[in-house]
């Protein structure tokens, strides 16, 4: 039997249980007294809540159908939940960086996990960049905060280590001039558990008010990796979910123990589809390889014409085919709010869900799971969750944009509303509680 906690001040009542899980009814309950002085609220202090973002990377809304998620579940009864649209494309670093900074990526900079710039010729991103060139296009909300003297700490978020507005000082082996980074922040690495996560983030919290956290962000990782292993309906993805669900059980644990109120945003950056090695378009069997070069594949392509080859590559891109469907980038469809950035390539090919773009065909057989499809693609739908003292409670509010995290985000700190974001708090106002 996992241990239970219940914790009046995030507006909930939380009960674990061993799964399969039957919620149990929502009768208040009070915390247990701390058990260490160490643990325990300043003697007399009130303290003002905390805002913690969590992204759970790679969580769909129906994985807390699937009877592990006692934690989550709670917070679902007892707070706001909706099914979440994420931008396109919808993969992980262009997505987290528009749930900090209420821009589409292709406003936000960050317009794949892999880009180039023609700005920087020769260059390439990729997931373990940052260098401030090409993250400050936009000024995520830590930035913001910190600026307003607003103290923010993130444990782990794509981003969230790069000094946002500096510049890379050369031949310094990395050194970074100038920019903003939150007041405490961690490089990311996938060997820190869970649990040392949430440990981390309980820590920050057990500091004196001046220097404590007011917004925090937290990321777990495994549930999308799983994911990609497994394929969405896999048993290690749904151990995956538990895990992560038993991760916000620590938290929660740990800040009622405290006494430390918190409104937590819990979020996921995109969904998840099945894929196999059956279900492949190889791009040389689309164009000749000798006309174009690759910057993404997988469930979208992104290319760039070889110099001279570009009537040629049309030809045959540009065509009708089964399962993807290409367009030049100033021909995007609207929609996907696409192609204005100067880091998209020349060509976009998107596959079917559950189909894949690849360089070439497979050689041997796969099976897993991918996501960067169509965002309006339920399989790609991300999980909203919102707790807290800022909340109602037991609501279920529309499907909406991700855009609209980062004002939330702002309404919580109490900063003031963005002009010219393409996001704003409206998804929100019926839930939100003054």
């Amino acid at each position: 039997m996992i241990k239970t906690t219940a914790l009046a001040l995030l507006g909930l009542t939380l009960a674990g249980c061993a799964y399969p899980f039957t919620p149990p009814a929502l009768a208040p309950i009070t915390a247990p007294a701390p058990t260490t002085t160490a643990a325990a609220a300043m003697p007399g202090e009130a303290r003002a809540p905390v805002t913690i973002l969590v992204s759970i990377d790679g969580f769909r809304p129906d994985y807390l159908d699937r009877g592990v998620t006692p934690n989550l579940n709670r917070l679902r009864t007892s707070g706001v939940f909706a099914s979440m649209r994420p931008s396109f494309p919808s993969v992980t670093f262009p997505n987290h960086w528009t749930l900090v900074t209420g821009l589409r990526p292709d406003r936000s900079g960050i317009v794949g996990n892999k880009m180039e710039d023609p700005a920087r010729p020769g260059e390439t991103f990729t997931m373990a960049t940052d260098d401030p060139f090409w993250w400050s296009e936009s000024s995520p909300i830590w930035v913001d905060a910190e600026k307003a003297g607003i103290r923010a700490a993130t444990m782990f978020w794509p981003g969230a280590n790069v000094a946002v507005g500096g510049t890379a000082k050369p031949n310094s082996h990395g050194a970074i001039e100038g920019g903003t980074r939150p007041e405490d922040w961690q490089q990311f690495n996938q060997q820190v558990s869970g649990t040392q996560r949430v440990n981390a983030v309980i820590d920050w919290m057990r500091r004196p008010a001046a220097i404590r956290p007011k917004l925090v962000t937290l990321y777990f990782d495994t549930v999308d990796s799983a994911g990609h292993a497994n394929g969405p309906d896999g048993a290690a993805t749904t151990q995956a979910v538990a895990d992560v669900d038993a991760s916000i059980g620590m938290l929660i644990d740990g800040l009622a123990t405290l006494g430390q109120p918190a409104n937590l945003v819990i979020v996921a950056d995109h969904g998840m589809a099945a894929t196999s090695s059956t279900r492949v378009v190889a791009l040389d069997t689309v164009a000749d390889k000798a006309d174009y070069r690759v910057v993404e594949s997988g469930p979208y392509a992104t290319l760039f014409a070889v110099p001279g080859h570009e009537a040629a590559l049309e030809a045959r891109l540009l065509k009708r085919h089964d399962h993807v469907q290409c367009w030049r980038k100033s021909e995007i469809p609207a929609r996907f709010h696409y192609g204005r950035n100067p880091r998209v390539p020349s060509y976009l090919c998107l596959a079917d869900v559950g189909w894949k773009v690849e360089l070439t065909a497979p050689t041997k057989a796969s099976a897993g799971g991918a996501h960067g499809y169509d965002n309006m693609a339920p399989e790609m739908r991300a999980l909203f969750l919102a707790n807290g003292p800022a909340f109602a409670r037991g609501k279920t509010i529309p499907s909406f944009d991700n855009v609209a995290i980062e004002p939330l985000l702002r309404d919580l700190i109490g900063l003031p509303a963005e002009p010219g974001l393409d996001g704003t708090d409206a998804p929100f106002q019926k839930v939100l509680q003054r």
